[in-house]
C-alpha cells in the first residue's frame, strides 16, 4: 500500500491543504450563512468537486482533467465525498424543513427539531464492467468526510474534516466483497422486479459496520474551531503522500456495533488466544458469559472487549447488503 511516487507531483501539502480549506470551504461558507439568513435557503455547498481538489492536495496526486467522467486522480484513485455539515433538519410537529442554525421552526414555531446527521457516500454500479473496475482495477478508494464532532451536544460551531483510504485490491479486500454483494443481491434483484427503474446506488455509511469491515486508514483529520464566526483550522493528523499506508493501523471497530449473534460467532470462530489478548476489562470467559446471556448487555461486553481490531475482523461475516442498506448501524464518532 505504497502510493506510486511517479504520480505524486503536489508538494508543501500541509500548507496547501490549510489554505484550500480556508479559502474554498470555510470562508465561502461564512458568506453563504449570511445569505442563508436572508434567503432561508440551505447554506450547504455541494462537496463533489471541492472533495476532488482536497483529495489531490492530501495525496499529492493531480486530477485527470476529466471533470465528472473518468479517473478522479491521475493514478486512478476513486474519490467520494460526504458532508454532514449544514444538512437541512425537520420539524417534528409540522414536518417543515428547518435550517441548521435555526432554533425554531419558521412554520409553526416549534422547538422540537430533528437534527439530521445521515449523509453517506454513494457508489453507483450499473454494469458488470463498472463492478469490475471498482473492485479489481482501482487500487485506492479515497473518502472525504466532514461533520460536527460534537453533534450530540448541539454544537454546530466546530467542524471536522477527515479523509480515509481503502486499498481494495490488497489489505482492504472486504470492500470488493461488499460491492459485489450489493450488485448481486440488491441491484440485479431490483432490476428483475422492475427493469425500467434504476435501483438506488450503494449507500456506504461513515463509521458503520461495513465501513469498519473494510479496514479504512485515516490519512487526514483537521478541526475548524469557531466555524460559524472566525474559523481557525488545526490539522491533527496527516499521512504524507509517499508514506506506506501499511505502517498505519486501520480504525478500530467499536464492539457495540455488533449484533449479539455476530459477537457469538466471532467468539466461536476466532482463536481464543487472540481474543484474550484483546480483552481489556476481564477475561475471555467473562466475555463469553456476557455475550451468550439471553438478556444481552452491550455495556458489560464492551467493558471487556471495547474494540475489534483488524486481526479479529477477518472472522466477522459480511452482513447482507440488502439488510445493511435499510437498517444501518448507529453512527459513532471516534
Amino acid at each position: 500500500m505504497v502510493p506510486d511516487s511517479s504520480h505524486i507531483k503536489i508538494t508543501d501539502n500541509r500548507n496547501k491543504i490549510s489554505s484550500f480549506i480556508n479559502d474554498l470551504v470555510l470562508q465561502p461558507r461564512l458568506k453563504t450563512l449570511e445569505w442563508s439568513a436572508i434567503t432561508k435557503q440551505t447554506p450547504n455547498i455541494k462537496v463533489g468537486y471541492t472533495g476532488q481538489h482536497l483529495a489531490s492536495l492530501i495525496t499529492g496526486v493531480e486530477g485527470k482533467r476529466t471533470g465528472a467522467r473518468g479517473d478522479d486522480l491521475e493514478d486512478g484513485t476513486e474519490v467520494k465525498s460526504c458532508t454532514r455539515v449544514d444538512q437541512l433538519d425537520t420539524c417534528l410537529e409540522c414536518g417543515s424543513k428547518v435550517l441548521r442554525l435555526e432554533s425554531k421552526c419558521s412554520s409553526c414555531g416549534s422547538s422540537r427539531i430533528e437534527r439530521k446527521d445521515d449523509s453517506k457516500w454513494l457508489f453507483t454500479i450499473r454494469t458488470e464492467e463498472e463492478l469490475d473496475l471498482l473492485t479489481n482495477r482501482i487500487d485506492r478508494i479515497f473518502l472525504n468526510f466532514s461533520d460536527y464532532p460534537n453533534f450530540e451536544d448541539g454544537d454546530y460551531n466546530q467542524i471536522r474534516f477527515q479523509a480515509f483510504e481503502i486499498w481494495n485490491t490488497s489489505r482492504h479486500s472486504r470492500f470488493g466483497e461488499i460491492m459485489v454483494n450489493y450488485y448481486n443481491k440488491l441491484f440485479l434483484e431490483h432490476k428483475k422486479r422492475d427493469p425500467v427503474k434504476t435501483p438506488a446506488p450503494k449507500n456506504f455509511w461513515p463509521y458503520n459496520y461495513q465501513f469498519y469491515l473494510c479496514n479504512p486508514v485515516m490519512v487526514f483529520s483537521a478541526i475548524a474551531e469557531d466555524a460559524n464566526t472566525s474559523p481557525k483550522l488545526t490539522i491533527n493528523h496527516y499521512i504524507e503522500p509517499n508514506e506506506d499506508r501499511d505502517a498505519y493501523p486501520s480504525l478500530l471497530m467499536p464492539t457495540s456495533i455488533l449484533y449479539q449473534d455476530e459477537l457469538v460467532h466471532l467468539l466461536q470462530d476466532a482463536p481464543r488466544e487472540l481474543l484474550q489478548e484483546q480483552c481489556k476489562g476481564g477475561s475471555y470467559d467473562d466475555l463469553l458469559y456476557y455475550a451468550c446471556r439471553p438478556k444481552y448487555n452491550v455495556s458489560s461486553v464492551t467493558k471487556i472487549l471495547p474494540y475489534i481490531d483488524e486481526e479479529l475482523r477477518v472472522y466477522l461475516n459480511l452482513r447482507d447488503t440488502d439488510k445493511a442498506s435499510t437498517s444501518k448501524s448507529p453512527y459513532r464518532r471516534r
